[in-house]
């Protein structure tokens, strides 16, 4: 797998926490921005990336090169990762 993967997160998030831990039981490499804790300014420029993306603000955001995946789904990603 070449593609970036990148999740947008909070971290007291349960279902965040699940997919971060899937992700790293597979060996899977991955960015985490956990948005509840960046500042202030960082958080209005991340959530607005996010509802332009997905439509909504939910938690975890998955990035997996131009597919994005909206909360904790181990199906879809399998899918998307090939697993």
């Amino acid at each position: 797998m070449t593609n970036e993967i990148k999740i947008f997160a909070l971290s007291t998030c349960p279902y965040c926490k699940k997919t971060k831990r899937f992700l790293s039981e597979k060996g899977i490499d991955y960015e985490a921005v956990d948005v509840d804790l960046l500042t202030s300014s960082e958080q209005d420029d991340v959530l607005e990336e996010i509802e332009k993306l997905t439509g909504k603000r939910s938690f975890p955001v998955v990035i997996i090169g131009d597919e994005v995946i909206v909360g904790h789904n181990e199906d879809k990603l399998r899918q998307v990762l090939g697993l």
